[in-house]
């Protein structure tokens, strides 16, 4: 909602650019149908009605996202994305109704800039392309795929629409060709799963591989090789993405790991760092693989982690997260309700040893991102929450102190799907339980600013650097 809502118990939120203040009692009235969407409950689909009417009473106010969607040209120059996938249906208080899409938000002040892009789908998993000219939209429920256009700040063509829903996309360096994994696709004579090649400039996606079970995808820097991870799988596949639409066979499958789920690479390509998930994933021990290009071959044995999910690298250093499975999930040391405990190593690639090992929240981890001053933000899915009232709150964010190593589980309960630290600043945006939260990642707490956004929050970009 875009207006000052001071009151708001623990919620500040500032107002739009360039939207009128409302009056006390119009903030007070609609600090009512607020206080529902803090508590969690999804304000689009219980009170649409509330929101129409405080919104046809309060005239001057401006309700962000319940506008008609606008052609949009903020003239900003630095801008955070943030998905939401509720569309609200047309109705006679509301003619316009309220479209999925993406906010445009000021990241210099963390201000709404009352403008929207409507992407034609249910917006969730967002994926910036490399030079940073395009972001893609992923729809939640299906196969489709909005093409944003950063500069123009609207979508390009009509899209892409893959044959089931992706999770995982990579986009080439020169932001013209995408690879998704879609693990339901199907193909003739084959287990589902396969990668479909999408055309950014054109919206097509009719080149495929069949490759079953397919499920994340990790795209060298020059581009030359995909690798693709598969579920219940302890081989990964090698596209050479050169060949994909041609008769020469694209794929060449390497065995030797424990569940893998994702890479990273090398500067010079030559190297790849696997993430072994291990027993999280339904395999034997979690680790870090080391994988030769070149050779085509795993090196050595691999490194040894509590759980490999999701990982970060910063320089020499590896920051890996997961949740060990039975003993290993004990939350040693840590002053806490939760019964399950997930693992932050921190592993260093020169010695290839962990150097150290934290207490974090459970749950599956999938986002990581480092902050300016070196706050490292964790966020998981079916996390173990804990909200006692007057006592434990704590969901499915960890921050981890890179340079004081410390972890702070915040009072934020809820699955975590998007997080971006903002580059230049000691801020950290995260979509948490369906809403943005703004962090001050000196304090590692809420903010002064926070903006209440209509829908359910899903990701969250930065498009400009």
């Amino acid at each position: 909602m875009n207006a000052d809502f001071a009151q708001l118990p623990g919620r500040h939120t500032a107002p739009v650019d360039g939207a009128k203040k409302s009056f006390d009692i119009i903030t007070c009235f609609a600090s009512k149908f607020l206080s529902i969407n803090i508590l969690g409950v999804r304000l689009l689909k219980r009170t649409a009605t509330g929101f129409a009417l405080i919104c046809a009473i309060a005239g001057a106010l401006s309700c962000g996202g319940y506008s008609a969607p606008q052609a949009p040209s903020t003239g900003l120059t630095f801008r955070a994305f943030v998905s939401q996938d509720v569309s609200a249906p047309v109705s006679s208080v509301f003619p316009s109704g309220v479209s999925a899409g993406l906010f445009i938000i000021n990241a210099s002040n963390d201000l709404n800039s009352n403008q929207f892009i409507s992407t034609g789908n249910d917006a969730g998993m967002l994926v910036l392309s490399p030079n940073r000219s395009l972001t893609l939209a992923v729809s939640t429920s299906n196969g489709d795929v909005a093409i944003v256009g950063n500069a123009a700040e609207k979508t390009t063509g009509s899209g892409i629409t893959l044959p089931g829903v992706t999770e995982s996309i990579a986009i080439s360096s020169n932001d013209a060709l995408g690879y998704a994994a879609v693990r339901n696709a199907s193909f003739t004579g084959q287990a589902p799963g396969g990668v479909f090649l999408m055309n950014l400039s054109s919206g097509a996606a009719n080149t495929s591989t069949s490759i079953p079970g397919a499920h994340y995808v990790s795209l060298s820097h020059n581009g030359n090789r995909l690798l693709v991870f598969s579920d219940d799988s302890d081989s990964i596949s090698i596209v050479n993405t050169a060949s994909l639409g041609t008769f020469t066979p694209p794929t060449l499958t390497v065995g030797g790991f424990d569940r893998p789920v994702f890479a990273f690479f090398s500067a010079d390509d030559a190297t790849a760092y696997v993430l072994n998930c291990g027993p999280e994933c339904g395999g034997r021990s979690a680790g870090v693989q080391v994988f030769d290009l070149n050779t085509n071959l795993p090196v050595g044995d691999p490194i040894p982690v509590d759980g490999a999910t999701v990982g970060f690298v910063n320089g020499s250093t590896l920051y890996v997260a997961g949740t060990p499975q039975g003993a290993g999930a004990a939350c040693a040391g840590v002053s806490t309700a939760a019964t399950t405990c997930g693992r932050l190593d921190v592993v260093d690639l020169n010695s290839q040893k962990v150097v150290g090992s934290y207490v974090i929240s459970d749950g599956y981890h999938g986002r990581m991102d480092l902050s300016a001053n070196g706050q490292l933000y964790i966020g998981a899915k079916n996390c173990t929450n804990i909200n006692v009232s007057g006592g434990e709150v704590r969901g499915c964010l960890s921050i981890f102190n890179t340079a004081s190593p410390g972890v702070v589980v915040p009072p934020q309960i809820g699955d975590v799907t998007g997080l971006q630290a903002i580059s230049g600043r000691n801020i950290c945006y995260v979509a948490q339980n369906g809403l943005l939260f703004i962090y001050d990642t000196t304090t590692n707490k809420l903010g002064p600013t926070q903006l209440i956004l209509t829908g359910q929050i899903i990701d969250v970009k930065l498009v400009d650097f």
